[in-house]
């Protein structure tokens, strides 16, 4: 059973960072592509970033340009999400997901990723 799990998240003051982690099992994603999105509440969930298998291509939301790296260890079959220079407005549940696929680009879309994780809270106060 393909299981994805997310932590890192937490409360944390403008201006500040987190480092999320999405740990994944059951089935090696070394060869697949690997995304995270949020979702505020009352909003749709939103792509914020996505990473190739092979970390030679990765994609941003705009919003987040600049103040978030995705990088991933194959070899722990893990994928991270550093966050800096948090605002307020990233207050959201963020979800990691993986491509079913193989040696696909980074999806910017979340219906061309099928495993998804629980997600975790990030909250920044103002």
């Amino acid at each position: 059973q393909v299981q994805l799990v997310e932590s890192g998240g937490g409360l944390v003051q403008a201006g500040g960072s987190l480092r999320l982690s999405c740990a994944a099992s059951g089935r090696t994603f070394s060869s697949s592509a690997m995304g995270w999105f949020c979702q505020a509440p009352g909003k749709d969930r939103e792509f914020v970033a996505s990473i190739n298998w092979n970390s030679a291509t990765t994609y941003y939301a705009d919003s987040v340009k600049g103040r978030f790296t995705i990088s991933r260890d194959s070899a722990k079959n893990t994928v991270y999400l550093e966050m800096n220079s948090l605002k307020p407005e990233d207050t959201a549940v963020y979800y990691c997901a993986a491509d079913a696929h193989w040696g696909r680009d980074a999806p910017r879309i979340s219906q061309e990723y099928e495993y998804w994780g629980q997600g975790t809270q990030v909250t920044v106060s103002s």
